[in-house]
């Protein structure tokens, strides 16, 4: 029989932000951001997942808002970012730099930078263009955008555990088309039926759903379901897909060397289907400093009890309160 184990730290309390407002960030570009926390307290930014994804109200709730200082926003054509679902003039590196503008609007020197996912693999690829501007790193269900990786959950892997899943997920696609899903879907992602457009996004993001926790959770299924959050996720992460996430091969692994000397920590899910602790291990490798910890009874989504126990111990520590 299984068993549930119990952690020692929850999220914090519900917090609103005390500032809020959209940044123009050029090219007909505008993001939302909120600030939480005590004004002057150790800064942070996070960075959410997707690519396409966007914030909730628990994600500010992974820090003690007595000790932190955090900026939160919505990523280039996401949430309340304008303009909605928007692929042109967006990448990784437009999105760094963003998180750069956003450093310099909030007057800080260098930030905690914390991400998960999608959001792992922006915070590396901002921390190694910026390393002085990085304090230290939370990363979580690391994602290295490796052709393993892609191929892992878009072509043969994942479709092994989650077989059920993957026939209704490639069940949208002729069969000619299968051999590039990705393309195929990107295909009908920007397409200009509306109802091609929300069937592929519904189906793209419903597979996602489907590999982001350990048990089945309804609630996140149902959530992707709504076409306000699976549209731009969709046409978003297959556009990232499409284009190699913007990233040379290995990338992420050969420029490990720039985050010697900044602190960092990894909560991975042993049994994380969408992106697998091979990822995580080979960035340890990279990145000796770096401290792995694995959660054994957690899968890949952040908002499982064990993960969500992992970030926050991980906050609390680096802002020094003392280990539990």
């Amino acid at each position: 029989m299984g068993m549930t184990m119990e952690y020692e730290r929850t999220l914090y309390p519900e917090i609103e932000p005390y500032e809020s407002g959209m940044l123009d960030v050029g090219e007909g570009h505008s993001l939302y951001y909120e600030r939480v926390g005590t004004p002057g307290a150790k800064p942070a930014v996070f960075l959410h997942g997707g690519p396409g994804g966007g914030m909730s109200p628990d994600h500010r709730r992974q820090w003690d808002p007595k000790l932190y200082d955090v900026l939160l926003f919505d990523q280039r054509g996401c949430g309340k970012s304008t303009p909605f679902a928007e692929i042109e003039y967006n990448d990784t590196w437009r999105v760094v730099e963003d998180v750069e503008r956003l450093r310099i609007m909030c007057g800080h020197e260098k930030w905690q930078v914390f991400g998960g996912s999608w959001g792992a693999t922006l915070a590396l690829a901002y921390a190694q263009q910026y390393p002085d501007r990085t304090s230290e790193l939370v990363l979580r269900g690391v994602f290295l955008a490796r052709q393993q990786e892609k191929d892992w959950l878009y072509r043969y892997g994942a479709s092994e555990v989650m077989a059920e899943q993957w026939d209704k997920f490639t069940g949208l696609i002729p069969e000619d088309e299968r051999d590039d899903l990705v393309k195929a879907y990107h295909a009908r992602l920007t397409s200009d039926d509306e109802v091609t457009r929300l069937a592929a996004a519904e189906q793209w993001s419903l597979w996602e759903g489907n590999v982001a926790t350990l048990l089945p959770n309804e609630d996140l299924l149902d959530s992707f379901a709504d076409p306000a959050k699976a549209v731009p996720f969709a046409r978003i992460c297959a556009r990232f897909f499409l284009e190699n996430f913007f990233l040379d091969e290995n990338q992420l692994l050969d420029n490990a060397h720039k985050l010697k000397g900044i602190p960092g920590i990894i909560v991975q899910g042993r049994h994380d289907i969408c992106t697998p602790p091979s990822a995580a291990w080979a960035l340890k490798k990279a990145w000796p400093k770096v401290d792995l910890r694995i959660v054994h009874d957690a899968g890949h989504s952040a908002g499982e009890p064990g993960i969500i126990a992992g970030l926050v111990r991980a906050t609390d520590e680096l802002a020094g309160k003392a280990k539990a």
